[in-house]
């Protein structure tokens, strides 16, 4: 058994993977480490690619392109490794950066994924949108980060460098212990792409097991690679795996109330989009919701199963206020406002 697997999941991204695979190979050396490329059926030149320049990394060729969540859980059975680590084709590491993950989950039995800090690579000395210094999600299930909070985006002057509990890892630099990703089910395929991670952590973290941020190890990510952050595709994944998500992990007493205000809030959501003139997105958001309803029922058995094994009713890092008064109501625009204003 390996150590840790670092699993890098790749469809058509030949360009990708030769900008940032190196600093990977480079800076992941060590007894017990391997690296990996999972590959979902890409139609470029990656697998030839990978085996011509990167002879050293072990290549998984899917059959199809599997998306992001189910290729990701169709890699790890292949995999035979105390730790691995999902991490985006388009992520630049640093030296050392799997050292100071290893030794907390070592040294933290109770802990089941941690992350690194995540910043931009575009601006190195700000936070990346997609994780930051780890993740939350407010009482009606949207997601926000320790250095973003909705659009905006801090500049990281170590103001977040504090180990933390989180409620979610992101899935662009993401270690977890194996047996946590298997005993939990691992991602769930049926979201394809986008919230599989944050949902993953939220059944984790009802299990009792915890959720880190390890700021001392330290990534860049582009971010957007593969779907870019206003592409209607993306807005459509993301509003509907939220309220999958919702109803997956929600109790009872909360369930009908939050997907009440959240049915309303999509709604406002999707007008916004209209009146500016952002047609395409507007109908994602409508169409997200219709997918949603027409879902929902192929989800109960998930969903008590999820209730059926929670210990932990509440969850701390799951905030009671939410987030979209705190923003654009209080003013409240960076996480440290955020948490002691709540």
């Amino acid at each position: 058994m390996k150590k840790v697997s670092v699993v890098i999941l790749n469809w058509n991204g030949v360009d990708m993977l030769r900008e940032f695979l190196p600093s990977v190979v480079d800076c992941s050396q060590g007894e017990g480490i391997e690296i990996c490329v999972a590959d979902n059926a890409s139609e470029d030149t990656s697998v030839a690619m990978l085996r011509a320049e990167f002879p050293m990394v072990r290549l998984i060729e899917l059959d199809q392109n599997y998306g992001f969540a189910e290729g990701y859980n169709r890699a790890l059975a292949q995999v035979d490794a105390e730790y691995v680590v999902l991490l985006n084709s388009d992520v630049e590491v640093t030296p050392h950066w799997l050292e100071p993950l290893l030794d907390y989950m070592d040294a933290h039995p109770e802990t089941a994924a941690c992350q690194p800090k995540l910043l931009s690579w575009h601006r190195k000395e700000y936070f990346e949108y997609a994780g930051a210094s780890g993740g939350f999600i407010d009482r009606y299930g949207y997601p926000f980060c320790r250095g973003r909070i909705l659009d905006v985006v801090e500049k990281d002057e170590g103001q977040y460098d504090t180990v933390m509990q989180v409620m979610w890892a992101t899935g662009a630099a993401f270690l977890i212990r194996l047996s946590d990703y298997r005993e939990a089910g691992g991602l769930d395929g049926r979201f394809f792409a986008h919230m599989e991670e944050i949902d993953l952590c939220w059944r984790l973290r009802s299990r009792g097991r915890r959720i880190v941020c390890i700021p001392q190890s330290v990534v860049y990510h582009v971010g957007g690679a593969t779907l870019k952050k206003d592409n209607p595709r993306k807005t459509f994944l993301n509003f509907r795996n939220n309220l999958l998500m919702l109803y997956k992990n929600l109790p009872d007493k909360e369930l009908n109330r939050v997907l009440c205000v959240r049915s309303v809030l999509d709604r406002v959501a999707a007008l916004v989009f209209f009146l500016k003139g952002d047609r395409e997105n507007a109908r994602a958001v409508v169409q997200a919701r219709k997918e949603f309803e027409e879902m929902r029922c192929s989800f109960a058995d998930a969903r008590m199963e999820n209730l059926t094994r929670a210990t932990d009713k509440a969850i701390p890092e799951r905030f009671s206020f939410s987030v979209l008064i705190k923003y654009y109501l209080c003013r409240k625009k960076y996480f440290s406002c955020l948490v002691l204003c709540s």
